[in-house]
This record gives C-alpha cells, structure tokens and sequence, in this order.
C-alpha cells in the first residue's frame, strides 16, 4: 500500500519526498531524487495532519529528527494513515511482548544482586551498567515508546533508576547491608577489641570498596579498625591470612601490630611487615639473588663517617670542589667556615653529615640518572641544583661502591629493584587485600610499589588508614597528596572518616582541628571528643615559668600520669631536667621532639619552642636547593607541615596542653593561638 502526493500538490510543496510505501515492517519515503527507509523499530510517532488542501504525513524520529510527506489528498491521507497506524501498533504490541521479556529478565538479575549479602563496589555497578546497555540495545522497540505499554513500563523504570542513579542505587544498597552487619555481626565488632568498636570505625571495617581511605584523627583507634578490618576478611571468608598483606612504616610499628593481631585474632598467621621487608621478599622470590640490607642503613656512626670522608677527599683533592662547597656552605645555610682547609673542622663535619645523608638519601630516592634529576627540577632552581648535584656525584659514587664492596643494597635500591620485578612478571603476588598503617607518611617510591602489586592483580583491594593532619614528614620525602587525593592516585573508592578521638577532651579538640583546618588544603573532618574538659586544657606560658608549672603540676599528677616535654629539634631540650630525677622524683617526666611523640600520648604535655626566628618554631628557615628540586612541592600555605607539627604535638595530651614561648620574641603561632581563646596565663 502506498500513498503519493498529487501532481499540483507535488507542484506546489516543492518537498523532497512525494510518495510513502508500507513495508512489512517500516515504511519508505521517497521522491524523484530522495529515499528514506524508516523501520518501526525507529519510529517514535506518526501523526496526520490537514494543510488548507492537502494532507500531510509526519513521521518522528530518535534524536528529534522528523520526516515529512506534503501535498496528499485529504481523504487517501486519512485512509492509508489509519491503515499503516494499525500496522504499526500490531507490530508493536508484538515487540512488547519481547521487550517486557527481556527487561524482566533484567531486573530479576537486578534485584538479585541488589540482594546479595556483600558490599556493593562502583566496579560491581559499573558491571551492571554495562548489562543494562546491552540488554537496552537488544530491545526491538525504542527506549523511547517503551513507557507507552504497561508490560514493559515497571521494569525499564527500574532498569533506568539503575543505570541513571547507580551510585545512588549503590549507597542506598550498601547502607543497608552495613546496617544488617552491624547488628547481626555486633559480636564481632563488640570482641575484637578491648573495647567494642562505635559505629564508624565498624563502618570502616565492613567496606568492600577497592580502593578505601580512612581518614583517622588522633586518638581515634585507627590500629583498632586495621586489626578488626583483617579479622572481618578472615570471618566472612573474603581472605585467608595468607592473602592479606599488613603494611607499616617502621620495625617497631610493625612488631607492635603484630602483637595486636597475636593477642586479638588468635595468633593469626597475618604477618604486619615494614616496605623495605615487603621488597626484600619479592626480591629473594623474583629472581636467583638474596639481597642483603647494607650495614650502612643501620649503623649512623660509619654511615657518616663513609660521607664524610669521601667529602673530604673531595674537597682535598679539587680546589674546584671545595670553593663549589664553601659557596654552598655559606651562601645557602649561612654557615660560618674557616679560611683555608675548613673540610678539616671535626665540628663542621659534624654538623654536615646529617645534611650530606639527607641530600644523598633524596639523589637516591629519585633512582634516575643525573640528567633527569636535573631536568625534573623546577625551572626556577635548576642550574644551582645542577651545580649541586654535580658537587654530591662524588658521595654517590663513594655510597654505591661501599655496597658493591659489601655486596648489599640500601633501602631506596630495594624497592626499584622490586618494582622492576614486578612490573616483569617475576613475582606473583599472593595478596588480594593490602592494609597499610600511616598512609599520610608515603612517599612517591613506596606508592609506587603499592601501584606495582595492583598492576599485577586488578582485584587486589588497598584498605589505607591515615590521617593529612599529622602528615610531618615531608623531610624524608612523604607527599601529602597521595592522601588528600587518594582516589586519583589509586582507583575510584570511598572515604570514611573516624570521627571520635579516645584520646584528648572537647577543648583541646576544638583548638586543635580549627588550628589545623586554617590550612584550607588539609581535608575537612569532624573529630569529637568524648569529655568536654575546661577553658585551661589548653593555655600559653612564658617559657621562663617551665620550672613553676612543673612545681605546679608536681603537686597533683600521680606518679603513673605521664608528663611529656616536646620541642621541635633535640637540642631544646630544657636543663631543668637534668635535676627532675631528685627535684621532683614521683614526677613521671620524658622530653622528646615532636617528630619522635608520634604515635606516643601522655597526661600532660609542655610544648617548648615558640619563638620566631631560622631556628624557631614555625621553623623559618629556607629550604636548600636540594630540599626544593628533589621533594614534593609544599601546599600553597605558610608553614602548612608546621601547623600540622604542632597539630601533632597538642594531640598527644589527654588532660592538659601548656603552650612555651618566648615573651621576648614570641612565635606567629601565639598570636593565631590567643585569636582563636586560648588563655594567657603569666604563671601556672
């Protein structure tokens, strides 16, 4: 059946088609120089419309294209419409019967999953938005008609909610299995610990995102989730405990979470293990050689000693040399040298060493070649740091041939030679679950070997507990950013947020978090106290009352409170300590810097060292080229890893908090701590 246009009508609408053909299903429009064949399977709608003659034929497209037939008789229009429209519903009535089949067919997978007693991942949602647009395209009929039939119009809109609102889909899914967790697992999460664990740390717990961070402030049990959170994979069969890798930053971190584990998961095999440990092992698995640590990694005394010499050998050997390294000396550290053989001074080789083993540390953290260092530096500092760099070849060259010599490798060789193993195939990791402690202290090296375990395995899922508040160790290479913008760096995931501190009172709390969050870069989190605690838990003092408030404080504290005394360097430690033992011998008193009280917590806590000036606190001396071309960049904020030093410093208290400085030339931070109420006091 087919309907044309009439001669005059063809004349005068001047349209590129003139004549529609029924097809068996479709139809074909067309003129002398035109064709256009329309299945039902793309049409959305046929309407039959009067011009002031003649008839006319609209036939409605996806993506709003529409295609018109002019210039028809009125009355053959009406019948051939009337004849193709009935066709066209028969058909599709047909088509729904396969659609609503399909669709259903859909949603029972749909609900089925939405019914799964697991955690539902983005990745498991990007599997289901995937199943929905194919199961979409293999509809005969249009998305776009499919809520016109009452078969097929429930389950599309379920399917639509879920490929549309996935994510919401998803967190209402999860929030109620976390729930139904809780409760029907409240042993669990009542027994693991020593106390049972509130309700975000069990939050945190049951996550089964790939990639999860969980921010923990101080104080706010995060050893506690890591051990629940090993013990939970292990409960609800996820993993056994040999797939489940435990990662800290240090021996002692790491001997301290394996006796967590020994005493709450019943002397699980679970093993926590250091970053060097972790790339020694892949090592010895990967390849025929048995690696060994240099001594030099573990002893100060010859490590400095070996720089030193070579140092000086340098300077002895090269006049070049040894103006290069006055230069440095001075013009940038501001030291004051001898004339003549100043590599000579015991006391200044001293000082350096330190220094030297720092500088060389970074060169060997870097793991690239000279130029690349050089051409990775920022554009600003890059010839000085050439000049640097090449005056520290000497040094590099002495440190690599001590390791030859001992047939060893330093830790920074470690894990290249185990990311490159990996990236080889060499080594088949065992783990489908990392747990790492700290994560706010890793460096770029050490996120490159998590990068390189998750390469080899995609389902291997990285469980990070830290928090970018008490990131202070940009010294040693850590980059803050891997935390703050944790899911660029490893994969889509979710963030939780321990938000109750054991630790410190409300007050100490508040002034804390709101010193800290001044630094706009530092992520926003609640952290609430669970005592309230007075307006002086925390309080200001001229460092000259330190002897009086320790008379004061001598007079209540009992002898198993702890008082400790933090400064920013070593040498601050005050000389009124020299006599406690006798003065005051109940008083339970240590000093420590702030960097050596992480982790640690006390009582009381008497914060030494705020004053202005290079050696002050915020410390304002400049970084040396070294520092600036070879560490992460710092956030645009001033003395952004001193606030957080001090951060960490006023979180180690559980009861009170004094503030020292200096009244002749106080610290930046007495002005920005007294804005923000912290009292004054003259004495204590």
């Amino acid at each position: 059946m087919e309907l044309k246009s009439t001669s005059l009508g063809k004349h005068l609408a001047q349209h590129p088609y003139n004549r529609v053909r029924l097809l068996a299903a479709g139809v074909e429009v067309s003129g002398e120089k035109h064709e256009y064949l329309i299945p039902f399977n793309q049409l959305l709608a046929i309407r039959c419309k009067r011009g002031l003659v003649w008839g006319e034929l609209e036939f409605s497209l996806p993506e709003e294209k529409v295609v018109r037939l002019h210039g028809t008789e009125w009355q053959e229009t009406q019948r051939f419409y009337h004849y193709l429209h009935q066709a066209w519903q028969r058909w599709s009535e047909e088509m729904s019967l396969v659609s609503a089949q399909v669709l259903d067919e859909q949603v029972v997978r749909l609900n089925a999953s939405g019914h799964q007693d697991k955690w539902l991942r983005r990745a498991d949602m990007a599997g289901f938005r995937t199943l929905i647009q194919n199961a979409f395209a293999s509809l005969p009929l249009p998305l776009e008609r499919l809520n016109e039939f009452d078969n097929c119009r429930e389950s599309y809109q379920t399917c639509l909610r879920w490929l549309e609102n996935s994510d919401e889909q998803r967190q209402q899914h999860n929030a109620q299995w976390t729930d139904k967790m809780l409760v029907q697992h409240a042993d669990f999460f009542s027994g693991i610990e020593t106390s049972p664990l509130n309700a975000s740390q069990a939050k945190a717990v049951v996550n089964g995102e790939d990639a999860l961070l969980v921010l923990a402030g101080a104080g706010s049990g995060k050893t506690s989730v890591l051990v629940a959170r090993a013990g939970w994979l292990m409960m609800r069969k996820q993993a056994t405990a040999e797939q489940i890798l435990l990662l800290a930053f240090g021996r002692q971190a790491a001997e301290e979470m394996n006796d967590r584990i020994r005493e709450r998961l019943n002397g699980e095999r679970i093993q926590a293990s250091t970053f060097h440990a972790l790339a020694l092992k892949i090592i010895q698995q990967g390849s025929n050689k048995a690696p060994a640590i240099s001594k030099l990694e573990s002893d100060t005394v010859q490590r400095h000693q070996l720089l030193i010499d070579a140092w000086r050998e340098q300077c002895e050997g090269k006049k070049a040399q040894a103006n290069g390294w006055r230069q440095w000396l001075q013009d940038e550290l501001a030291w004051t040298l001898e004339e003549g053989s100043y590599w000579k001074d015991d006391r200044l080789a001293k000082r350096l060493a330190a220094r030297l083993e720092r500088w060389l540390g970074l060169m060997r953290m870097h793991g690239g070649t000279q130029a690349e260092m050089i051409a990775s530096a920022p554009e600003n500092c890059r010839d000085l740091f050439a000049k640097r760099v090449k005056l520290m070849a000497p040094l590099m060259k002495a440190w690599k041939t001590a390791l030859k010599e001992e047939g060893a490798v330093d830790f920074s060789g470690l894990i290249h030679q185990a990311v490159n193993i990996l990236d080889k195939g060499r080594f088949i990791t065992p783990w489908k679950h990392i747990l790492v402690d700290e994560f706010q202290d890793i460096s770029p090296q050490r996120a490159a070997l998590l990068a390189a375990l998750r390469r080899q395995n995609k389902q291997t899922a990285l469980f990070a507990v830290g928090d970018d508040w008490q990131a202070i160790y940009r010294f040693s290479g850590a980059e803050m950013t891997l935390t703050t913008a944790f899911h660029h760096h490893f994969g889509e995931g979710d963030r939780e947020v321990l938000d109750t501190t054991y630790r410190f009172n409300e007050r100490i709390g508040e002034i804390a978090n709101q010193f800290v969050q001044r630094n706009p870069h530092q992520l926003k989190k609640p952290l609430n106290s669970l005592s309230k605690g007075n307006k002086k838990a925390i309080s200001l003092l001229p460092e000259a009352q330190l002897e009086a408030l320790l008379n004061k404080i001598s007079g209540y504290a009992m002898p198993e409170e702890r008082i400790l005394i933090l400064a920013r360097y070593h040498y601050l430690r005050p000389g009124v300590l020299d006599k406690a033992k006798t003065r005051w011998p109940k008083l339970n008193v240590e000093f420590t810097t702030i960097h050596a009280s992480k982790g640690q917590q006390a009582d009381f806590v008497l914060l030494l060292g705020l004053q202005a000036g290079k050696e002050g606190f915020p410390a304002a001396a400049r970084e040396s080229v070294m520092e600036e071309a070879l560490l992460p960049q710092p956030e645009d904020f001033p003395d952004a890893e001193e606030r957080r030093l001090a951060y960490v410093a006023i979180t180690r208290a559980k009861q009170q908090v004094w503030l020292l400085f200096d009244k002749e030339n106080p610290s930046p931070f007495v002005e920005e701590f007294r804005q923000m109420g912290v009292p004054l006091l003259r004495k204590p």
